[in-house]
């Protein structure tokens, strides 16, 4: 008999993939976290039923996250990643050799140990000597915050439980207040397809806390619609003049400097509802 996941995305709109076994399972005081072991995606990452990281394609999305800002900053040195507990985004960002120090904020410490299990590669990124791991809401790490950043990262899930707060503009403000005169903000922002309504919402939200904003796509097929989006928010950086020569000798999968521009061409009908639509 053959066993079958299937993700209901948006109504009407699922994604179903061949499962060899289950290897875990637990429900966390914040959410239900299972790890399957697929027949095309390799090991994939579930929180409350929806994918979070797969072995064949986590990369593109830990890449383009992390990559297009840090590239973007003259030279990072602080790192802050908001959620990021399965460790992807983390291990990008220590490819860059100015980065000296990393915080990241997890809320839920089962995501930490399971990464660490079933997902090693990446859990041994939380281990370096430059990430020091909070296990903390990030709003809150945030108010007690002792230092300024770089750049900052919010890896989180969609903006249901706990994370809905991540996805508003008090939030936003709040990271622009942490950065440093000349830093870059990047988070994940849903898919412009089945959610258009969250990346123009977000887009807006953002350009209210921020004097500068972009929004940039990448093809991740897991995730809902197989296009993802990113909302950047810049206190001076642009992401369209950035140092190719540094974003050519990170040893990426997706990420190139031609993947980095081409992120931010958007189809006619997205740049309409950037520019016409308001706060959702």
């Amino acid at each position: 008999m053959e066993l079958w996941f299937t993700e209901y995305q948006a109504e009407g709109v699922a994604l179903s993939l061949k499962v060899r076994r289950s290897l875990h399972h637990e429900v966390s005081p914040y959410q239900r976290i299972d790890v399957l072991e697929t027949e095309a995606y390799g090991r994939v990452l579930l929180l409350d039923g929806m994918v979070m990281t797969t072995e064949r394609d986590g990369h593109v999305y830990s890449e383009m996250l992390a990559h297009v800002p840090l590239v973007t900053h003259p030279h990072p040195e602080r790192v802050l990643i908001v959620g990021g507990g399965d460790g992807g985004v983390a291990c990008e960002v220590l490819r860059h050799a100015s980065v000296q120090s990393v915080d990241l904020v997890e809320i839920d410490a089962a995501v930490l140990r399971v990464a660490e299990a079933f997902f090693p590669e990446a859990g041994k990124c939380l281990r370096d000597s430059r990430v020091h791991v909070h296990v903390a809401d990030g709003f809150a790490f945030l108010d007690g915050r002792t230092a300024y950043y770089d750049v900052i990262l919010v890896d989180s899930t969609e903006p249901v439980g706990p994370a809905v707060q991540l996805f508003e503009l008090a939030f936003y403000e709040k990271l622009r207040s942490a950065l440093r005169t000349d830093g870059l903000f990047a988070a994940q922002t849903d898919n412009p397809w089945l959610k258009r309504e969250r990346v123009v919402r977000a887009h807006h939200l953002v350009g209210r806390a921020f004097p500068r904003v972009w929004t940039y796509l990448a093809s991740i097929p897991t995730y809902p619609s197989g296009l993802w989006s990113f909302t950047l928010g810049s206190l001076g950086p642009d992401p369209l003049t950035f140092d190719a020569a540094r974003a050519e000798a990170l040893p990426t999968r997706y990420y190139t400097p031609e993947v980095h521009r081409a992120s931010f061409a958007l189809p006619r009908e997205l740049l309409t509802a950037l520019r016409e639509g308001g706060e959702a």
